[in-house]
């Protein structure tokens, strides 16, 4: 499978880049070709502006010279990973910008959907397992992400997966959060139908 794994953080040496790298690992380990889309160091414009907002008059909208490249990128991949840290119980402005901005109407949903095999959505939460379900937070998330993003563009297989405690500064903590990320790269396609 060729998997594109977008990266959403502002720092190359956080933990959010660190566990980006041990999925790659695991999903090249696995036989997938990769390729990592840092949208920081891309220079990612995460702002809607009018030429690439929604226009549902338009079977055939152009867009902005940034989002067709993105878009083409999109085009050349089976599957996508997202990972990120969370923020606010939410995607970071930059990756909300890019799902804004690239998977646009007439390219993931409307006229068009998204042809990717699967998503996964890898979260880094800086708070525990329980107190993520205190408040029923992961289901919200999960369901945003696997229902209200991708299966509205057409893509049934989609998962979340949360890296719990990212504050904890213990060394085997972290070692055991990478792993985390590496086993999701190796078992990346097994769950596909």
């Amino acid at each position: 499978m060729n998997v594109l794994v977008v990266v959403s953080h502002p720092r190359k040496d956080s933990l959010t880049f660190q566990a980006a790298d041990r999925f790659l690992q695991g999903l090249t380990e696995a036989g997938h070709d990769v390729e990592i889309l840092d949208l920081h160091g891309i220079g990612f414009d995460p702002i809607l502006r009018s030429m690439d907002e929604p226009d549902y008059t338009q079977p055939n909208q152009m867009f902005s010279p940034q989002v067709k490249t993105e878009m083409e990128r999109l085009k050349k991949h089976d599957a996508v990973a997202f990972v990120f840290p969370l923020w606010w119980w939410h995607l970071p402005a930059m990756l909300k910008g890019y799902v804004d901005r690239v998977m646009n109407n007439g390219f993931a949903y409307g006229s068009n959907k998204l042809h990717h095999q699967k998503i996964t959505w890898i979260a880094l939460a800086g708070v525990t397992e329980e107190q993520m379900k205190k408040r029923n937070y992961d289901e919200s998330i999960t369901n945003l992400l696997n229902v209200g993003i991708a299966d509205y563009c057409g893509v049934p297989n989609s998962n979340v997966e949360f890296l719990y405690e990212t504050l904890d500064a213990k060394p085997e903590h972290y070692e055991n959060l990478l792993n985390q990320a590496y086993q999701l790269g190796v078992k990346y396609d097994k769950d596909i139908p």
